[in-house]
């Protein structure tokens, strides 16, 4: 690693080689729901997964997509002074919707200063007709697309443990259907699972890298009350791991995830209220620090240990 070589590639700094400065995303959230939980796949939804969902950030209540954006671009121009920004479809999944409601509300976004339209979704929820409008909407507008897709782990008998409802084929399946269109992915990612360990969270960087994803974000888990998870914490059935172990797992995950993938986060936040575990009692912040010195301290960096594609690991 040389002297001053960043130990990853962060998605800050990345947004502001693509679009010459920083850009900030605007959280938006629609009266929606998941397959997962109103019957058409499962009910209950992520083990995990309050009824809220596991959006945290403190959004205003729901509005139109305009009054959103509006309301929520006040509160960040005025701290961070802003001037373009990323409309982010965030709670719940956004291509689960009929379709012309999803158009509705995503041209309700376009606006001069919103650069890129994100959409948070599952990867069984990608469909042809909702990706070719989103194709059309970049070419008329010149607004980037963008996908955030939730996949938590490779494996999937961890996902069939805490009712995904779906599998890894379905994820891959989705990203294969993503890329014909040309639209950047993110993949979120737990690494401290209960039922996941080392060789998962290796095999996580491996199959991303393998696949060509071009964003990852990454969370701890966040046990909650009122949740199937919370109810299996309580009763002593999963155990977790120590927040040590949390940061070794990310600097793995990096080391072995290739270095041209950008990591929006290495930790998630979560509110303290009716909560049960969260960030080991610890600010997040504190942890990502943690987790940069012991990285600079040990020469270690992402893709240090991406060798393995291409027939590379024969040498």
């Amino acid at each position: 690693m040389n002297k001053g070589q960043p130990i990853y590639r962060a998605y800050s700094q990345y947004l502001v080689e693509k679009y010459g400065e920083k850009v900030y995303k605007l959280p938006i959230k629609l009266p929606i729901t998941c397959p997962n939980r109103d019957g058409k796949l499962g009910t209950g939804g992520c083990t995990f997964c309050a009824e809220g969902g596991t959006v945290f950030e403190n959004l205003p209540d729901y509005g139109s997509v305009k009054q959103q954006i509006k309301n929520i671009r006040k509160q960040i121009k005025g701290k961070y002074k802003a001037n373009k920004y990323i409309a982010y479809f965030q709670k719940f999944s956004n291509t689960y919707m009929p379709i012309d409601a999803f158009k509705t509300y995503v041209e309700d976004a376009v606006t001069d200063d919103i650069v890129e339209i994100a959409i948070s979704t599952r990867p069984d929820c990608i469909r042809k007709e909702y990706l070719e409008f989103l194709s059309d909407l970049r070419m008329r507008t010149g607004i980037d697309i963008s996908f955030e897709l939730g996949l938590q782990t490779v494996n999937y008998h961890t996902l069939n443990k805490i009712n995904r409802g779906h599998t890894l084929g379905e994820f891959i399946d989705a990203v294969l259907a993503i890329k014909k269109y040309k639209f950047e992915i993110c993949v979120h990612l737990i690494l401290n699972l209960p039922w996941d360990n080392m060789d998962d969270v290796i095999e996580n960087a491996k199959v991303i890298s393998a696949l060509g994803l071009e964003q990852v974000k990454l969370h701890a888990l966040c046990i909650m009350e009122n949740t199937m998870m919370g109810e299996q914490y309580k009763a002593g059935k999963i155990k977790l791991i120590s927040v040590e172990e949390y940061k070794e797992r990310v600097i793995t995950f990096l080391e072995y995830l290739y270095p041209d993938i950008v990591i929006q986060r290495l930790i998630g936040r979560a509110p303290k209220e009716d909560s049960l575990f969260v960030n080991w009692n610890m600010s997040w912040w504190k942890i990502r620090d943690e987790i940069h010195e012991q990285m600079r301290s040990s020469g270690r960096y992402q893709g240090k240990k991406a060798d393995y594609l291409g027939g590379k690991s024969l040498g």
